[in-house]
């Protein structure tokens, strides 16, 4: 005997919200800590400030702040979300999940709650899944969150690491369509690179020491491989992204915005010209203003993006995100409509 089911339906995101912290942190504040200089820092990366939270600004303040803006350019309510997914790696805790956390302040405690840890492709691993909850019945309204505080996990004397990242939330919703308004998504891993980026560099000597006591491995602070990062986002990736054009039906002349991850503004240049973008399609480009804010960057970018060009709603993007793991996922998405 087969099963019931309903038919598999369509999805789309209803809304974007974001929140930044209020510390704006230039390069000059870094530069000489690390050695270096504002116009280094540019050159290799685009970035010109980040924003650091505060004791204040928690991954739950934050998250709170960005989906309760959601929520209010949809017209919804709490009460009508019945799923929520959360992207972070900066919650300090195994368990209970930040988004057990989040679901209770914000005011639906017996919602569907859970954490992914995709770093910064969590943002495009959320979208992917509650867009087929969605298109399946299991949820009505997802609310998909990414969230990041890494400067709690960043070693300010670290010359390779310390400028790169900032902190803050970004939030969509996910509800129902009549037509496809997300596209299928492309992801997977290279886990065979898995330590090319790590949290704690001590992880790798830890693993391979059975001996070693997890209080040995000392706080966690973020390393990465910068060259090798940048050859695996820029050759691999970015064909990862012509899949997910190919999976949806859409040319690139057909976009009207590009919004990858933001890690390195040479990645992103990079990646639209391997991926052929066209000069009129808008290419995202907080990274600037806001660092690399992990799963968080993507909607952050998303909603800046449409509040400078508010033609821009309605109309389609791809989003690929990337990171540790090593792991990926893209998507061609309709942007939300004007609020």
């Amino acid at each position: 005997m087969s099963l019931k089911l309903p038919a598999v339906g369509n999805s789309q995101i209803l809304s974007v919200g974001s929140y930044r912290p209020k510390r704006l942190v230039p390069n000059s504040e870094i530069v000489d800590r690390i050695d270096s200089s504002d116009e280094w820092i540019q050159q290799r990366t685009g970035i010109q400030s980040r924003r650091f939270a505060g004791p204040d600004e928690t991954i739950i303040t934050m998250a709170q702040a960005a989906c309760e803006s959601a929520l209010k350019r949809a017209n919804l309510t709490i009460a009508e979300i019945d799923t929520l997914i959360l992207a972070t790696i900066t919650y300090p805790f195994q368990a209970p999940s930040a988004a057990t956390d989040l679901i209770n302040v914000l005011g639906n405690p017996k919602a569907a709650a859970f954490d992914i840890s995709a770093a910064c492709a969590g943002f495009c691993y959320g979208v992917a899944m509650a867009s087929d909850l969605v298109r399946t019945g299991s949820a009505k309204n997802v609310l998909v969150v990414g969230v990041e505080k890494i400067s709690d996990f960043t070693d300010p004397d670290d010359r390779a690491t310390a400028f790169i990242f900032g902190d803050g939330a970004g939030a969509v919703i996910i509800g129902r369509s009549d037509e496809a308004r997300i596209g299928p998504v492309v992801w997977g891993s290279d886990a065979d690179s898995r330590d090319a980026i790590l949290l704690n560099p001590a992880y790798t000597e830890f693993r391979n020491s059975p001996d070693k006591g997890v209080s040995e491995i000392g706080w966690p602070n973020i390393s990465q491989q910068g060259q090798a990062v940048y050859r695996w986002a820029v050759f691999t990736v970015s064909k990862v992204g012509i899949k997910a054009l190919e999976a949806a039906g859409v040319r690139p002349d057909e976009l009207g915005a590009f919004i990858p991850h933001q890690a390195n503004m040479r990645i992103i240049e990079s990646m639209a010209k391997e991926i052929k973008i066209p000069a009129n399609v808008v290419i995202a480009d907080d990274i600037r203003v806001n660092g690399n804010t992990s799963a968080a960057s993507i909607p952050l970018a998303m909603d800046v993006l449409l509040e400078k060009h508010p033609h821009l709603h309605g109309t389609l993007a791809l989003l690929i995100g990337y990171g540790a793991g090593l792991v990926f996922a893209a998507q061609v998405v309709q942007l939300p409509p004007k609020p």
